[in-house]
């Protein structure tokens, strides 16, 4: 069995790139979003958020299920013979409670995402406007390099 058929990866609500370190690095592995039942009842998530995270997968290569994240990740892992379940960062606040559950029955091999800012101040996950509200100043402040504008795209000398 190769490396790549035994790791699957586990696309999550910080990762929705297809570029992404851990679909770049297992291009050719299994990959698996579960929507998040918990989550979505405790932040209440909007319809219209729920549709635009929808379009975003239905761009990238992943299997979609339901449910408790960790227990279809591990399910997901099993079907697959796999003993790696590769993921990409995240600040999310359920995120290392999920891996640690995952990490119970599979190596969660966690690799970093270059941060779109640089800040160490609390950052509001839940809704994209208030992050954005912070971020916004870091992302296109003129005095610094623009490696941010230029990666996705604007700002600079058009």
């Amino acid at each position: 069995m190769s490396n790549e058929q035994s790791t699957v990866v586990w696309v999550h609500g910080d990762c929705l790139n297809p570029e992404g370190p851990a679909l770049q690095l297992h291009p050719d592995a299994p990959a698996i979003w579960v929507w998040d039942d918990a989550l979505l009842d405790q932040w209440q998530i909007s319809l219209k958020r729920i549709v635009f995270i929808y379009e975003c997968l239905l761009e990238l290569p992943v299997v979609i299920r339901r449910g408790d994240v960790a227990a279809e990740v591990v399910a997901f892992a099993e079907e697959h013979g796999a003993q790696t379940i590769a993921t990409t960062e995240s600040p999310g606040p359920r995120f290392r409670a999920i891996c640690k559950d995952i990490g119970r029955s599979a190596r969660v091999q966690t690799l970093p995402v270059e941060p779109l800012i640089n800040y160490d101040g609390h950052l509001d996950l839940k809704r994209f406007s208030r992050y954005w509200r912070v971020a916004e100043r870091y992302a296109f402040d003129p005095t610094k390099p623009q490696a941010v504008q230029e990666r996705f795209g604007f700002g600079g000398n058009e």
